[in-house]
């Protein structure tokens, strides 16, 4: 799909995805060599906009599993129509007909969740599977992905096992809010997506916001990178930056000026503590 990790910078730069050289490289061999690709990082850095960013490159399905405390198979990978199965159950018995748990557990009643649905993708082009934020999911429901990462292949314990003819694109996140087991990492190639240097900061907002200025991109990308040194509870990642510059831009700010900044501070700074700490160190970091 791609000639080198120079080709991913370029298609990616297309559709206004800017990445550096470590990032276009990982997303090539995950490509190249049917990987899954596992993104970590600080949030707000990316992560997830490079597999929307890949998916349209690629004029790829996408597949989203959005992940949080509790999911389980059912939500994940499959589970049976139930409603379907009683309503088959309820049809025979009118009929005086006996169905078998092998009548009901056949693909008519099978429901498909985003892994088995890329596994059994039958496109042109296979999928692009996004499992953001699988930190946030507990330590089993890792486990349930093991087959899948190392296979391309989902079991039903009553169908068997299916297997991808063409592997998905798949491409995890974390936000590391949690460590993540070694069996899953040894299924994945692996990236740390940091923070965008000032100058590749600005790049992204000129693209992002074109109403604004470069008077505006330009201090505001700055400020940004040395407001990330400050001791925060949480340091403003690109997708804030965005919004702050988008903001100011809102409002007519042509450059960053202090009661500018301070009037549209929620858009980087998301704990009260923050909003302190960023408006007293104003003047100092401006």
């Amino acid at each position: 799909m791609f000639a080198d990790p120079d080709e991913v910078r370029r298609r990616l730069d297309r559709v206004d995805y800017l990445v550096d050289d470590g990032t276009a490289t990982a997303i090539y061999f995950a490509v190249e060599l049917g990987q899954p690709l596992l993104l970590e990082g600080e949030p707000g850095v990316g992560k997830t906009a490079a597999a929307k960013a890949l998916a349209r490159v690629l004029d790829a399905p996408l597949l989203r599993l959005q992940c949080y405390e509790g999911l389980t198979a059912g939500e994940a990978l499959y589970e049976w129509n139930y409603q379907r199965q009683l309503l088959a159950i309820r049809l025979s018995e009118s009929r005086h007909e006996r169905l078998t748990d092998a009548d009901l557990f056949t693909e008519e009643f099978l429901l498909e969740r985003p892994i088995l649905a890329a596994v059994r993708a039958a496109g042109p082009v296979p999928p692009v599977l996004l499992i953001d934020e699988i930190d946030r999911a507990d330590d089993e429901f890792e486990a349930l992905l093991l087959e899948f990462l190392g296979e391309a292949a989902v079991t039903v314990p009553e169908l068997g096992t299916y297997t991808a003819v063409r592997p998905p694109v798949v491409v995890l996140t974390s936000n590391r809010s949690r460590e993540l087991h070694d069996a899953l990492r040894r299924r994945c190639l692996y990236h740390w997506i940091d923070f965008p240097a000032p100058d590749r900061a600005a790049d992204i907002l000129r693209r992002t916001v074109p109403a604004a200025g470069e008077p505006l991109i330009g201090s505001t990308s700055q400020f940004i990178g040395r407001v990330r040194e400050l001791d925060l509870d949480k340091a403003p990642g690109m997708a804030e930056t965005i919004d702050w510059v988008a903001a100011l831009s809102a409002i007519g700010a042509t450059d960053l000026v202090r009661a500018d900044a301070v009037r549209t501070l929620s858009a980087i700074a998301k704990t009260p503590d923050d909003r302190q700490s960023i408006a007293a160190a104003f003047e100092e970091l401006a």
